[in-house]
């Protein structure tokens, strides 16, 4: 059996190697929020909310946060750390592998 824990404590930056973790954030944010691009055309940089990105709103928030807590076990406790955490496919990335290496 695998130990994944194991490994994470001989090489604790073994999650900052996560190649895919960008693809399944955008993935996750066109199936979940049901958008109208691909995740191609999501930019790692491309402000979620607001007019000059893919302009979210509250109700979307809300859905993504339960959308990452299902998909990658890391939930978001208030509106302050969701809106630092939830401005770019970045910042959503950083979030999940700094709770991911709190947890380990």
């Amino acid at each position: 059996m695998f130990d994944r824990t194991r490994n994470l404590r001989q090489n604790p930056r073994s999650f900052m190697s996560e190649p895919n973790l960008r693809a399944q954030i955008k993935e996750m944010l066109v199936k979940n929020l049901m958008l109208q691009v691909t995740p191609e055309q999501i930019g790692d940089e491309l402000p979620l909310f607001g007019p000059d990105g893919l302009g979210l709103d509250s109700i979307d928030a809300l859905e993504l946060v339960v959308s990452m807590e299902k998909t990658f076990g890391v939930g978001v406790p208030n509106s302050d750390v969701a809106g630092k955490a939830l401005r770019t496919v970045n910042t959503i990335h950083d979030y999940i592998l700094e709770k991911r290496a709190a947890a380990a």
